[in-house]
């Protein structure tokens, strides 16, 4: 059976670096090879994905933010031509609108072969942040990145989105639904679970047996960091006896320890240090509204952990408020106090966030998912091709 051949573009291919590469891995690591060939084009990222043939290009760092990269396909395009000539396409896989995206998509329309994208980042909402200092043109950014997305992606053959709400939002930008597929996250229920809890480790990594609040997230300021900053002032100021827990890294860390003096800071952890942790603790904080999913939100849930959220983004979708956690208004620090008192203070609301929790996070697997992408990308290659007999 002749193999259904794949060229995968993305940015960057640095496995567990954030949840959008996260998401990509989980596809790659089930790839059936009897099936499939891949041909992967990033810019940042090992020599090698897997055995599968893979080519690196030029690449940069984000002046707005140095954790992040942009492939520059200009700098080896005769590579890249012979490269995807050789290999001859039957799918076209990109993971962003960028550069190498656009590359990619135009190889692909002229070519006429499909092309499949999962909207992993809710680029717009980071713009609120980029350009607080310049409040007069985030109005102005929006439309002319709303615009570009909407092009991009109606020339696309199927788009995966992440959340209702995010699917609304792209309807709004004008994005065709005919060309969006709701597809959610997957999450791994034997390695986030309320088994992992470990009273002893929370103790000595706090100090003392008060109640802790976490929240894991990179470090960086479209993650709300103000809102939080806020709210830990809250604490302090009605002397509410809890720990703050902060875990992850990234570019404002500084800027996060010099503000929440008292809170202790983890840095980057492993997958298996995380679960612990969220097992452990007593209230998942989350005032991100720039999540297109929000990964985290979903494992805190998976681990038995009550959530105090945003009401916004994409991570919205994963609480009905009052039954299995809490929405809040995204910068009122007050209401996130307010319903953050009440999970540590309610035994059996408590209790119900954490049973609802459990339930609803039970049913996101990423055998489905990765089952539904595959199928797709054999029915988009079938039906091209009898379109092109």
């Amino acid at each position: 059976m002749k193999k259904i051949k794949v060229a995968f573009f993305a940015e960057m291919l640095i496995e567990d670096f954030d949840g959008a590469v996260r998401t990509m891995f989980q596809l790659i690591r089930r790839i059936n090879k009897a099936r499939f060939d891949f041909l992967f084009i990033y810019g940042t990222g090992p020599d090698q994905i897997d055995d599968f043939e893979s080519l690196k290009i030029p690449s940069v760092s984000l002046p707005i933010n140095a954790n992040y990269t942009m492939a520059l396909p200009v700098l080896s395009q005769t590579k890249l031509n012979d490269k995807l000539e050789a290999f001859s396409p039957d799918i076209v896989h990109i993971a962003t609108p960028s550069f190498l995206g656009s590359f990619g998509l135009n190889y692909a329309k002229e070519r006429g072969v499909p092309v499949i994208s999962i909207y992993h980042t809710h680029f717009i909402s980071y713009l609120n942040y980029y350009l607080k200092h310049v409040p007069f043109l985030i109005n102005k950014a929006k439309q002319i990145l709303a615009d570009s997305h909407k092009n991009f992606y109606n020339q696309c053959d199927m788009v995966y989105i992440p959340s209702k709400s995010i699917q609304q939002e792209l309807c709004e930008w004008g994005v065709k639904p005919s060309v969006m597929k709701l597809w959610q996250r997957g999450i791994d229920n034997k390695l986030f679970s309320p088994e992992k809890k470990d009273a002893r480790k929370m103790k000595k990594l706090t100090g003392n047996n008060k109640p802790t609040i976490m929240f894991a997230s990179r470090l960086v300021w479209e993650k709300n960091l103000e809102t939080l900053f806020r709210i830990y002032d809250v604490f302090q100021e009605k002397n509410v006896k809890v720990n703050f827990l902060i875990v992850g890294d990234g570019t404002a860390r500084k800027a996060c320890e010099d503000h929440m003096k008292k809170a202790v800071f983890t840095g980057t952890i492993s997958h298996y240090e995380l679960a612990i942790l969220y097992a452990s603790a007593d209230v998942f904080l989350f005032p991100s509204v720039s999540e297109a999913y929000g990964n985290v939100v979903l494992e805190a849930m998976a681990s038995g952990l009550p959530c105090v959220i945003a009401d916004g983004g994409g991570s919205q979708d994963f609480i009905e408020q009052g039954v299995n956690g809490f929405k809040c208004e995204p910068e009122n620090e007050n209401d996130y106090f307010e319903k953050i008192q009440l999970v540590l203070n309610h035994h059996h609301l408590r209790k119900q966030f954490i049973e609802e929790g459990l339930t609803y996070s039970s049913g996101f697997s990423w055998d489905k998912l990765a089952e539904t992408y595959f199928d797709d990308i054999n029915a988009m290659s079938v039906k091209n091709m009898l379109t092109v007999v």
